[in-house]
């Protein structure tokens, strides 16, 4: 029987199940590596070896085991099986903490979070959300997983100091390797069996495509701005706790800012968004989203004295965050070519990673060294060598991504069939990738003849 793909279609219940399922194992191994952020430095005198530096390297550690690993396990998913992969790596997030929450010293608590990180399952989740939803659903389902991410940040931030004003920073530790366990739970019997695993260049890094991807200009551009990104942020979550603190606030009630701070920082940056995206202006509203950081971390290294003075700079560098972690998935989207968006995320990732392990080692050490307002002062540096890199980037093409299958279209009329594809308002390029039976389309969605394309697709279905 021939399947005529609708890319109007909602999705199917068993892709929903999928989406929502994966997303919040992504979510909840997210929340248990964000929740110590706000509280590590606060109580790091009870951790026996205690130094500024190992506080920041015990902060920012997962991100040198994740950067090393995700592309294996990525790899690994293909050949052993996605399901039992990241089973593997729940496991080892698992084992992570438990290690963490029985430590009494500053070298245990680093080793627990080194455990976290190498449960590096990010991409074999990727991997199995591609196998479980159709082509035109795909990009809708990764979607969702990028907005998962995104809460469980403002949930760990806000839970956090909750959860360690009862019991500690074990007791974090201790909640994040329950969550683990039902994150497993979850895997094993809510998320659905794919009929077939294959290889998805969407989803998934392709090690022969990698250099391709370095090669990239534009992609290096943003591969650099997230590693800046995250080398700021576990810089300055190095001090800022201690900072709120010895400005009057106490420790269990820190929560109290961020929540505010988060909240009303994501509701300023929507207008933001919607410019960029609607009224195609994402390189103006990208640069002035680095500025603000430089702004902020320059208002933090000369007013870091006062509450409400530190309060405000940390609200002018959320709105800052919180733009550009919108933005730069985005961006990785409209550059990349569709068949090489999972190696181009993949490296974008790593840069991440790496970033976060090298922002809380440099903001310990500077710390220690020198003090906390020179860790604002390394990140505004940081930040504004960032600016002077995103000025120089190309506007993006407003272009979005769109799979169609080609398994109802015969061999030897899929050029024919591209041809047509082409000639649809929209559609600025497509390319067909035989190993997938997928055609990759490039797609302007504010002019896309959405009626014509469905026609074709539903003309061709039955040329098998």
């Amino acid at each position: 029987m021939t399947h005529v793909q609708d890319i109007t279609s909602p999705m199917s219940s068993v892709e929903r199940r999928a989406t929502l399922s994966l997303s919040s194992i992504y979510a909840l191994r997210m929340l248990g590596l964000f929740m110590i952020f706000p509280v590590l430095s606060l109580f790091a005198e009870t951790l026996e070896g205690s130094t500024p530096l190992l506080i920041g390297l015990a902060i920012s550690v997962y991100g040198l085991t994740q950067a090393v690993l995700q592309i294996p396990f990525g790899l690994m998913s293909d050949r052993f099986g996605r399901k039992k992969i990241i089973v593997i790596g729940l496991l080892l997030f698992a084992s992570g903490s438990i290690v963490a929450a029985l430590s009494t010293t500053i070298y245990g608590v680093l080793i627990g979070r080194a455990l976290q990180g190498s449960g590096a399952i990010a991409a074999a989740i990727m991997a199995l959300v591609a196998d479980l939803t159709r082509e035109v659903h795909r990009t809708k389902a990764m979607a969702l997983i990028g907005a998962s991410i995104g809460i469980s940040f403002g949930v760990a931030m806000t839970l956090g100091p909750v959860i360690s004003g009862f019991s500690g920073i074990q007791g974090i530790f201790w909640v994040t390797a329950v969550l683990s366990f039902l994150a497993i739970f979850v895997v094993l019997f809510v998320v659905p069996n794919p009929v077939q695993t294959k290889t998805h260049g969407d989803a998934e890094l392709i090690p022969a495509k990698f250099s391709t991807v370095l090669k990239d200009k534009n992609l290096l551009r943003l591969d650099y701005g997230i590693f800046t990104l995250h080398l700021i942020l576990t810089a300055s979550f190095v001090i800022v706790p201690l900072l709120l603190r010895d400005a009057g606030l106490i420790p269990e009630d820190h929560w109290q800012v961020y929540l505010p701070l988060l909240t009303t920082s994501m509701a300023m940056i929507i207008p933001f968004v919607i410019i960029a995206e609607k009224k195609r202006k994402m390189k103006a509203v990208f640069v002035g989203a680095v500025a603000t950081l430089v702004l902020a971390d320059l208002s933090l290294f000369y007013f870091n004295d006062s509450l409400y003075t530190l309060i405000a700079g940390l609200w002018v560098f959320f709105c800052g965050f919180n733009l550009l972690e919108a933005t730069l998935p985005s961006l990785i989207s409209k550059t990349a070519p569709g068949n090489l968006k999972g190696t181009a995320m993949g490296a974008y990732s790593s840069a991440q990673f790496f970033g976060a392990f090298l922002g809380g080692t440099t903001g310990g050490w500077i710390y220690g060294e020198y003090g906390a307002n020179y860790v604002f002062l390394f990140c505004a540096v940081a930040a504004g060598l960032w600016l002077i890199v995103a000025l120089f980037m190309n506007a993006p093409q407003y272009l979005a991504n769109l799979l169609v299958s080609t398994d109802d279209i015969a061999a030897d009329k899929l050029a024919d069939f591209l041809a047509d594809i082409l000639t649809v308002t929209g559609v600025a390029s497509a390319d067909f990738q035989s190993s997938e039976n997928v055609v990759y389309l490039k797609v302007d969605n504010a002019q896309l003849d959405k009626d014509k394309l469905q026609y074709l697709l539903t003309q061709w279905s039955g040329s098998v």
